[in-house]
Formats: C-alpha cells, structure tokens, sequence
C-alpha cells in the first residue's frame, strides 16, 4: 500500500527555513521540466493570470514527482469547487488569491478540510490518495495540507493579524502588484508607500510566528528575506526566458 506523501514545501516552513521559488505560467510540462533542476526550492503553478486550470496543472505535478523541488499551485480564486479539484489531483499546497477577510480565509480553510472539519468533498481513487492506495488518507490527509492565504490589497493589510490567525492558515503571501495597485500606485510596486506596507506586513507575520511570502526581485527580495520572509519567489518563467533571450540577442546585435 502507499503512504502519505511529505510535504517538503510545509516541512520547510514549519522548520524556519527560507525557500527560494519561482513564479510560473507557461503551461505545458517542458517549462516545469527544465525548471525543476535549476536550484529552486518550490515553483508556483499559476491558474489565476495563467491559461491553465487541473487539466493541465495535472501532468506538471507528475512531471515534479521525480524531482527535489515543491509545487505550489495557485487556483483562479478562492472557490471551493476549484480547491477540491487540485487537491484531488495531488496538489498538497494550495496559494488562494484575494484573501480579504477573517471569513474569507475561514472558507479557504474549511475547503481543505474533510468533515466534520470542513466542507471538502469525499472522492476514493483520486490520485491524492494513490487512487485508493493511501488506505487512510482521508483521515490523514490534513497532515501535509498546506494552505497559503494571499493577501494583496491595502483593506486585507489591515486585517493582516485577524486573517493570519485563522485556525489552517499555514503562511501568508503578499501580492505587490494588485497591493500597489490598491495604494494608488498602479504599476509601481517599488513606490516608498508599497515598499512601506510590504515590510510593515512581513514584521507583523514575523511577530505572530506566521510564515511570510512575496513575489519579489533584486535588492529588494534580499531585504523581505532579511525581513524573516520564509518563503519567496524571485522571479518568473516568461520573465527569466525574455530577459536572456532579449540579452543574448543583443549581445550580438550591438557588436
């Protein structure tokens, strides 16, 4: 019979250890491939600004299994439908968008959960269980579920403490793009009052012992990390493979 699979992603926030991801959104297996033997620690799997839904987030996560490197898969919004489907399909760590209130990131919770604890619903031969093979994954399946709330507006900043303390939120993500953009500065996620609130954030999440995230790069990355950020992804696939290409074609082109 099978056993419940590790969370490494989970384990390594529950030990203090920072881990270093990347953002993707190319959908397909070769992208996940090449980049899961490139040193990072966890790759995200987009579905919220991404053409991807389980269908296709399926055979990335059989691409993965081999591989020393945690998936983290981000649904389309905070639905309990979507939640379901990812975790039947063997995704142990879930990032919810727009998490906005205590009650929102009660209803992620309890979508993670089985009865009587939550609302998840009860399938047998998925393949979180081993298609049935996991004899008591329903009653263990908790154990390596990892649910991260994100929190991205200058509203949820401010209930930051209430939304953290939720019962099954296991680490928070600060979005600095829709959170600049909440501020009033739309596509200036570096503006000193963004800056500001992101470390505010990370100080306050370090302060009640909840694990920190961001999607961030640079000078900066480095100092949210400095900050106690345990878990942040540095840059993404379609941003890593423009920058070279675009630095490879020039690097003939202005000979």
């Amino acid at each position: 019979m099978a056993d419940l699979p590790v969370n490494r992603f989970k384990a390594g926030l529950k030990a203090g250890t920072c881990q270093i991801g990347l953002w993707t959104a190319l959908p397909g297996t070769v992208p996940i491939e090449i980049l899961s033997g490139c040193g990072f620690d966890w790759l995200v799997l987009d579905t919220e600004h991404a053409p991807s839904d389980p269908l296709t987030v399926l055979p990335q996560l059989q691409t993965l299994v081999p591989h020393e490197v945690a998936p983290v898969v981000r649904p389309a919004w905070n639905d309990k439908v979507l939640i379901k489907r990812f975790l039947d399909i063997g995704a142990q760590t879930l990032l919810v968008p727009y998490v906005q209130t205590r009650e929102e990131a009660e209803a992620a919770v309890a979508a993670m959960r089985y009865p009587p604890r939550g609302i998840r619903g009860v399938a047998g031969s998925v393949r979180a269980s081993a298609y049935g093979q996991v004899p008591d994954y329903i009653l263990r399946a908790e154990e390596e579920l990892c649910l991260i709330v994100q929190v991205e507006t200058a509203e949820a900043l401010a209930r930051l403490p209430e939304i953290a303390s939720v019962d099954g939120v296991d680490a928070v993500f600060i979005g600095p793009a829709d959170l600049s953009a909440s501020m009033g500065h739309p596509g200036d996620q570096m503006h000193p009052e963004v800056i500001a609130a992101i470390e505010g954030a990370i100080r306050t999440l370090v302060g009640i012992g909840v694990p920190a995230g961001i999607l961030t790069g640079g000078d900066f990355a480095r100092r949210c990390i400095d900050l106690g950020a345990l878990f942040v992804a540095v840059g993404s696939d379609a941003g890593v493979m423009a920058k070279g290409a675009r630095e490879l074609a020039a690097s003939f082109k202005n000979n």
